[in-house]
């Protein structure tokens, strides 16, 4: 095979310790020469090991994902100025033939980069994108462990025969929190505790259903469970309003692509940080297509991304426009509204077509702009359809002249 690096490296990752694949011209003409080298897993060790490979002229580098493990390996070669260095997925490298070890993991992936063998470099983001990606991912995490903490909360007032959950939407909220620390306090009228409610939960149908549904069997012991699960999610409130004073003067960093990103029905700050983090503000120069983009958010492991397009696309098909018009034909087509399968899978056509405009919108600079609630009805109409077979028809035959005569008059 022909080879196209000359001085290139290949290295095998562990927790403690790398195995570096050298392979550089021989003394002899037409000759190679391979190194197996051994470093520890110090980041001044690491560094070091960049030195000595750009010591020995070496301009291209290419290692295994190998999780977090990587990344310490992967900014310490970026430090120096190496023309390439490339981060692959194992499932992309063929696999070894007989005795498995670590030299030999770092020697079969040299052989096949300095041949130019295909192997597509994994997406790693630049430093002041990992901090808004860690961060941005803990948050994620956060709000999940908020959610399991109000499930607690909300067991807990089931075993007492606290029904809340039953007639309100939303247990955390301010009239429901008022009712609960009232119950922890020892009310146990329900009476009293319905008149806590506030605004439109103030009329009388639904006075009557919280007063039946907060008379239980509330004892001392849910009292103490509650207090700990309020408690518990007041600190998650506490950290996620923290969090966002953190994100957002990272993400401002990327104002530009942020601006453009927000035009998007369903992007708010948070979703646009998510996407900022997770796949940056130039997805086209990493994805050549939006349909590559859209296969990695779905199959790469411990991509927040994806439930976060989902969020969007809840909140975008409550605009009236076109992404609502396509969510209600989605759910038609999937088996109507009372199917719930049908909404989860138009939700998820719905956070698809989102991921494919934002990544359109950034490599066009252009921002979105809406198509109306009655798109799909002109994109159906004879009209639209007649203008798209005469464009077809240009394409076939450049310059032609396209004559259409009524039937009545042939």
């Amino acid at each position: 095979m022909r080879v196209l690096y000359d001085r290139v490296a290949a290295i095998d990752v562990h927790k403690d310790m790398i195995k570096v694949a050298v392979r550089v011209p021989g003394k002899k003409r037409g000759t190679r020469t391979t190194d197996v080298l051994e470093y520890r897993t110090f980041y001044g060790v690491l560094q070091a090991m960049a030195r000595e490979l750009r010591g020995r002229g070496v301009t291209h580098v290419v290692m295994e994902a190998s999780g977090v493990y990587t990344e310490p390996v992967y900014y310490a070669l970026t430090e120096l100025d190496f023309t390439e260095v490339l981060v692959v997925n194992p499932a992309h490298v063929k696999a070894l033939k007989g005795h498995k070890t670590d030299a030999r993991d770092a020697v079969r992936l040299l052989d096949l980069y300095e041949c130019g063998a295909v192997m597509r470099g994994s997406y790693i983001p630049s430093p002041d994108l990992k901090e808004v990606r860690d961060l941005v991912r803990y948050r994620v995490k956060t709000v999940q462990a908020r959610t399991s903490e109000i499930q607690r909360l909300q067991k807990t007032l089931e075993s007492a025969g606290i029904k809340l959950d039953s007639v309100v939407s939303d247990i955390t909220g301010m009239s429901s929190t008022a009712m609960i620390e009232a119950l922890i306090s020892g009310e146990r009228r329900s009476e009293v505790l319905a008149d806590l409610a506030l605004g439109r939960m103030r009329t009388a149908g639904k006075l009557a259903d919280l007063s039946m549904a907060l008379a239980g069997r509330f004892t001392g012991h849910h009292a103490l469970m509650c207090r700990l699960h309020l408690d518990r999610i007041s600190m998650f409130d506490d950290a996620v309003r923290g969090l966002d004073a953190k994100i957002s003067p990272l993400a401002a960093r990327y104002a530009a692509e942020a601006e453009l990103l927000a035009t998007i029905p369903g992007f708010g700050d948070v979703v646009v940080a998510g996407w900022l983090g997770a796949i940056g503000p130039a997805p086209h120069q990493h994805f050549a297509t939006a349909e590559r983009l859209a296969s990695w958010v779905t199959v790469c492991p411990g991509n927040y991304i994806k439930p976060l397009l989902v969020q969007a696309a809840w909140a975008a098909i409550r605009v009236p426009g076109r992404l609502q018009a396509r969510f209600h034909r989605l759910v038609r087509k999937f088996g109507g509204p009372k199917n719930k399968g049908a909404k989860k899978r138009a939700i998820i056509a719905i956070a698809h077509t989102l991921l494919k405009i934002a990544y359109t919108i950034l490599k066009t600079g252009k921002r979105y702009c809406e198509p109306g609630a009655d798109f799909y009805t002109r994109r159906d109409s004879a009209q639209a359809r007649e203008d798209y077979l005469l464009r077809q028809l240009r394409k076939l035959r450049p310059g032609c002249v396209i004559t259409i005569t009524p039937a009545e008059a042939a």
